[in-house]
């Protein structure tokens, strides 16, 4: 893993952080308890900072960046997908990107809300609790359900055991 300080800004990382070999983690970044950072992510805060909540786990390829101004805050118990990107925003708790989607600057996703795989959400896109969205550009398909938000909990759960799991095995290496 990659994990580099620029121009005084340096990472700090809970003791119990997942982070694959393969990521890179710049800069201001905070990473709290149970996170998990797996292959090929990208997290990336030279000129402003990223914060990601307890539990949240960014996945294979995804991306985030904080451009000046523009921090990236990522609430507890989110999944941030496979080849997602986020640029300058803020996700509230126990929020689901999925794959593909892109979440720009100063949009604001409300708790338990979805972002479907591929959706873009353009800039300032202020999303209410518990929305799914979809389409290019992103708009509200519909509440998200109890069972919906459920699932992304029971999903951040799946993902920490295999962090746990990984991070075991690896320490055997």
């Amino acid at each position: 893993m990659a994990i580099r300080s620029i121009g005084g800004r340096t990472p700090r990382i809970s003791d119990h952080v997942f982070i694959d070999e393969s990521a890179v983690i710049i800069g201001d970044v905070e990473l709290s308890e149970g996170c998990s950072v797996w292959p090929g992510a990208v997290i990336r805060a030279d000129d402003d900072s990223v914060s990601i909540g307890e539990g949240s786990a960014i996945m294979d390829m995804a991306f985030a960046e904080a451009p000046t101004g523009r921090p990236v805050m990522i609430g507890p118990r989110c999944i941030v997908s496979h080849g997602a990107r986020l640029h300058g925003c803020v996700l509230k708790e126990g929020v689901l990107v999925g794959i593909g989607a892109i979440v720009l600057d100063g949009v604001s996703v409300g708790k338990g809300s979805i972002i479907a795989a591929g959706t873009v959400l353009t800039p300032g896109t202020d999303v209410p609790e518990n929305t799914m969205m979809a389409g290019v550009p992103g708009r509200v398909l519909r509440n998200t359900t109890e069972e919906e938000r459920q699932a992304i909990h029971e999903e951040v759960r799946n993902v920490h055991e295999k962090a746990l799991r990984y991070k075991t095995d690896n320490a055997s290496r």
